[in-house]
């Protein structure tokens, strides 16, 4: 839901498609359901999704030396 609301604070999304998916997230029982939103919703999600960079940052490796991490 943070997401939902960073897209509609940078006006990505309408206050109506914002109150539209954040009402279809609420009641969805799971993944599957959320994945059952209307195409126009999807829609508005992945162009702000793009706008955002969002599918960038899910695809880029993990820098393993980010902010003094230390594996193992």
């Amino acid at each position: 839901m943070k997401t939902i609301d960073e897209m509609l604070h940078l006006e990505l999304l309408t206050a109506d498609q914002h109150r539209q998916i954040s009402a279809w997230i609420a009641r969805a029982n799971g993944p599957d359901e959320i994945l059952k939103m209307p195409p126009a919703l999807w829609q508005a999600v992945e162009r702000a999704s793009a706008v955002m960079g969002i599918d960038d940052d899910l695809l880029r490796p993990p820098a393993m030396d980010a902010g003094g991490l230390v594996c193992g």
